[in-house]
């Protein structure tokens, strides 16, 4: 099938689901056995769990409400649910179920064992470019499909990227995403991955993503983002991204440089990806000539790297963290701002 009709058919898919916003059903995780703490967030932690029936195994996100209600964080929580329950791509992490009971909110996602793209690119420090290509080629894939759905990722980087059992790359934690269907003003991200339109607060679209995307291939294949000089004092580090100061390295080849300069464009409208379907002006880049899009999208390509995942409930690839402790209510002190979720 065509990648258009592709697209079609999964925008008609997202479309009824983004409509149908079904309220997630009272109750907790009694029907699950409760395993390691895969990380911790400011809201709560993410959980192994283990359908006791089924064995189903997912990462759920326990979500504590006063804390989510203090930080002034219930919209975002909120569309985050509705996005995870409308997407469905082999690049991103999806919802399998989500619950709600007096303190907490649960967000159930299949749960991607190969552990963060980040922990992978610490330890070898950057990756060549054979291997950085096959990583980005994904999240390209990740990001053209959300544009397609109207949806703006907003927090590119590598910590929010997963490697699955077989090698291959979902993105992941939708917190900041929203749709958007022209321009948005929302001051939101992390601040080495943020576009200039962004941090001078002027409407934006799509084109703040393929920004982003251009920091994430820079610095997967260079080590460290082009702006992190200056990430010690954010005012300095934002002048510069403003002014779209930094330098590419010499060792990148002459294809990857064109690249860089055609996404770390200050100025949208010479910014590669800025149109609607301008992505197609990335996806047929000189740099990326050599991927199979069509293999690339059914991952049928061998990764450069698979992960030792010994068994479904291997956790050996997330750092230990804390169980959060829950000082449990009689009542439901928070109903109504969270009957939408």
């Amino acid at each position: 099938m065509p990648y258009n009709e592709i697209m079609k058919a999964l925008k008609e898919e997202f479309t009824a689901k983004w409509n149908d916003k079904q309220p997630s059903p009272q109750g907790g995780l009694e029907d699950h056995e409760q395993l390691s703490v895969l990380g911790s967030g400011a809201f709560g932690t993410v959980r192994l769990c283990r359908h006791k029936q089924s064995n189903d195994v997912v990462a759920v996100k326990y979500l504590i409400k006063k804390d989510i209600i203090k930080k002034k964080q219930v919209r975002h929580v909120i569309n985050e649910k509705q996005v995870l329950r409308s997407i469905y791509h082999p690049g991103v992490v999806n919802l399998v179920f989500s619950r709600k009971d007096l303190d907490l909110l649960y967000l159930a996602m299949p749960f991607v064992n190969g552990g963060e793209l980040y922990s992978y690119h610490k330890k070898l420090v950057k990756f060549n470019e054979t291997q950085g290509k096959f990583y980005i080629s994904q999240a390209f894939l990740a990001l053209d499909y959300l544009h397609n759905m109207d949806l703006i990722y907003r927090d590119l980087k590598p910590e929010n990227i997963l490697i699955d059992a077989n090698g291959y790359i979902k993105l992941t934690d939708f917190g900041f995403t929203k749709k958007v269907e022209g321009r948005t003003m929302s001051l939101c991200g992390t601040p080495e991955y943020l576009a200039p339109e962004i941090i001078q607060s002027v409407p934006y679209g799509e084109s703040v993503d393929w920004w982003s995307f251009g920091i994430l291939t820079y610095e997967l294949i260079n080590g460290i983002s082009p702006f992190h000089l200056h990430a010690k004092d954010p005012m300095v580090m934002f002048e510069t991204i403003c002014a779209g100061e930094y330098k590419i390295p010499h060792d990148f080849s002459p294809q990857l440089q064109d690249l860089i300069r055609g996404l770390l464009q200050v100025d949208v409208t010479k910014r590669l990806g800025h149109m609607k379907n301008g992505s197609r002006a990335i996806k047929e880049h000189v740099w990326f000539q050599d991927i199979d899009w069509h293999c690339m999208l059914n991952q049928t390509i061998d990764p450069p790297m698979i992960p030792n995942v010994k068994d479904p409930l291997d956790c050996s690839h997330f750092a230990k963290s804390q169980q959060m402790t829950i000082t449990r209510s009689r009542n439901d002190q928070f109903v109504k701002q969270f009957e939408d979720f």
